[in-house]
């Protein structure tokens, strides 16, 4: 999924600027939220990019990513196991005979 380089490049980022004493679970959460915010203004009053800036999104998802790459590390979680194990959740909460074309969420 992501590369171990990536992963490192960016604990070393956060180490060359001494931020990790600022990266608390909830603060990291927080900042997630806050990103996704930026990400979901991009598309604010229409379902493409505001101005057709494309770059800007591009930079609010790797924002996203960024926050929950860092999150995920500080828990010592396995980005692909993390998500293969919710897709495998997913996948007997969503059966394709049921959830085929609708869109309904389960219960």
């Amino acid at each position: 999924m992501i590369s171990d380089s990536t992963i490192n490049m960016i604990r070393q980022f956060v180490a060359d600027r001494d931020w990790n004493q600022f990266h608390t679970p909830g603060n990291l959460a927080k900042s997630i939220s806050i990103e996704a915010a930026e990400l979901l203004e991009c598309f604010q009053w229409s379902d493409e990019p505001r101005d057709g800036d494309v770059e800007h999104v591009h930079e609010e998802i790797a924002d996203v990513l960024i926050y929950c790459i860092m999150l995920s590390d500080r828990f010592g979680f396995d980005l692909d196991d993390i998500i293969l194990d919710k897709l495998s959740k997913n996948a007997r909460k969503y059966p394709i005979e049921i959830s085929r074309g609708n869109s309904k969420k389960a219960r």
